[in-house]
């Protein structure tokens, strides 16, 4: 486990109420949360390691696996439902080729449902790489992605071109 992982378990143990701020910073430093942690945080805390899971798995923003290079969150609440969200999360799926709380094969996006973007008069909206992005059509959406396609494509020729 790296020293980083113990040092900010240890921080956080020490406090009240110290669970979740560990497990948020821990996310933020690794971008997920690594299952090799949880016996490390569950002797931190004092807790069971079924416990920790409950934790983890309760919370929609927690993950378990790493995302992919991009992160596709498109908003479930009513206001973005009504508005066309449905059909907007359902062409994501199918473009995407994988469901919420899954990452595609290629390792470029993960699909996340999230819950209110604050949009509600703009709807349906998504954010992608925490980008906000409002009255997103399919369409919209298939540009946004072609593009984040891209970027990441000119990212891997130049580090290509550096080795």
């Amino acid at each position: 486990m790296p020293a980083s992982a113990l040092e900010i378990i240890e921080r956080h143990a020490a406090q009240a109420g110290g669970l979740l701020p560990a497990l948020h910073e821990l996310q933020e430093t690794f971008g997920y949360l690594p299952a090799a942690l949880v016996d490390s945080i569950a002797q931190a805390f004092n807790i069971s390691r079924a416990e920790v899971h409950g934790v983890i798995s309760f919370y929609p923003d927690f993950r378990t696996d790493p995302a992919g290079t991009h992160v596709l969150r498109i908003c479930r609440a009513e206001a973005c439902q009504s508005m066309g969200g449905e059909e907007l999360a359902s062409h994501a799926v199918r473009s995407l080729g994988c469901g919420f709380h899954s990452t595609t094969p290629d390792g470029r996006f993960t699909l996340e449902p999230v819950y209110c973007l604050g949009l509600c008069a703009q709807s349906p909206a998504v954010t992608l790489d925490d980008r906000p992005y409002a009255r997103v059509t399919p369409q919209r959406l298939e540009q946004l992605l072609k593009s984040a396609a891209s970027q990441h494509a000119g990212q891997l020729a130049e580090t290509e071109g550096q080795s």
